[in-house]
């Protein structure tokens, strides 16, 4: 069966984690991705070697890509890098601010030069503000969007514990050059985008600004707790611990009669609705840990499945490596051993893809696209 993008050709100069996470989306999907390296290699490969000698990042990322090394600071290899680009459907760079540009590969320049292209500029701020010549890594960009300030406990605000703005990032860049490739079909012509991560952050935390400009409250910082729904969170029991969410009323009175068997709370001024429970949340924590502390694990799951209310347990990286809804993809590391490791939400059942070692197809590539210029 065949791929959805298989034909299109996707070139990528990437590194760490936002553009490789928009290309390898494109590569599942059956495009084929050539990734432009510096000599040294994109920053990620350098990270660690614990998958089978490389970095965990890169071989998450990078499957079935071609690596090519090119010097693009000598003219022969930009212009070969530019003549691979003048082929291609799609391009993606997440350089640092201003070089793709001074290289003539920005976004805008190679749309306006070939008319079919999608090239895309995946930058840390805007370039209509004042932040867009600053450097952007991840963390940097989870505090400065405010997600810090809302991730932690009220004693300390943390960052998340994965690259949510990086992958954020290279989700929304992904959907956008589908979006381009749609608008192509009908118009015949490709365009530039511009992905920002600090916009991607931003628009996460539109529940937080709408709440700060319109009701003048900070989002609190609750560790394993929503800041905006009452009950939801973590609560312990006699041999263990559950995370149970009430979303709504129906659920609530559920809680109340089948769960904390206290009826008389469902209509409790002080409970009567979220709002409520949110403004006396310490006092009904208090109530609902005095109900759980005698309750075994197995005697609360079944309370919450007969109500049929929602729970999940509390998971380490171990559980989820043994988790009964983890899927899971193998791939081949550059030097041929196969990893298994979570599949694409897209793809679950890709065949088996390669990471590529550094230049891995530089000669293949290098001999492709130059005589497709001297024919041209």
């Amino acid at each position: 069966m065949a791929l959805p993008l298989e034909g299109l050709l996707v070139v990528a100069i990437e590194q760490a984690v936002a553009a490789p996470m928009c290309t390898l989306r494109l590569a599942d999907a059956g495009a084929r991705v050539v990734k432009i390296e510096r000599p040294e290699g994109d920053t990620a490969r350098h990270y660690d070697k614990v998958v089978h000698g490389g970095s965990a990042y890169f071989a998450w990322l990078n499957r079935g890509k071609e690596s090519v090394v090119l010097d693009l600071k000598t003219s022969g290899d930009l212009s070969l890098a530019k003549e691979i680009v003048s082929r291609a459907d799609v391009f993606v760079q997440n350089l640092a601010p201003g070089a793709a540009a001074r290289l003539g590969l920005g976004a805008t320049t190679l749309a306006a030069e070939h008319s079919k292209l999608i090239a895309v500029d995946i930058v840390g701020y805007g370039s209509d503000t004042s932040y867009r010549s600053m450097r952007a890594y991840d963390m940097i960009v989870q505090a400065e969007s405010g997600l810090c300030s809302v991730t932690g406990t009220q004693e300390a605000p943390t960052k998340v514990g994965v690259s949510a703005a990086d992958i954020c990032t290279g989700m929304n860049a992904h959907a956008a050059i589908l979006e381009a490739l749609l608008e192509r079909e009908r118009t015949g012509r490709g365009r530039p985008l511009e992905i920002a991560m600090f916009d991607g952050i931003a628009e996460w935390m539109s529940v937080s600004l709408l709440h700060y400009e319109y009701a003048d409250r900070l989002t609190p910082r609750v560790g394993l707790s929503h800041a905006q729904i009452y009950p939801y969170g973590r609560f312990s029991c006699v041999d263990g611990e559950l995370i149970i969410a009430i979303q709504n009323s129906s659920e609530w009175r559920r809680f109340c009669r089948g769960v904390l068997r206290q009826e008389d709370l469902i209509d409790d001024p002080r409970f009567v609705d979220n709002s409520a429970r949110l403004t006396n949340r310490l006092l009904l924590d208090e109530i609902i840990k005095s109900a759980f502390k005698y309750l075994s694990q197995g005697t609360l799951i079944a309370d919450l499945e007969a109500q049929d209310l929602a729970w999940g347990r509390y998971s380490t990286v171990p559980d989820l490596a043994r988790h009964p809804a983890l899927h899971r993809t193998v791939v081949r590391a550059s030097g041929g051993a196969e990893f298994s490791t979570a599949a694409s939400p897209l793809h679950r059942s890709l065949q088996i893809k390669s990471v590529p070692a550094l230049g891995e197809h530089s000669e293949i590539v290098r001999t492709e696209f130059t005589q497709v210029r001297s024919k041209g």
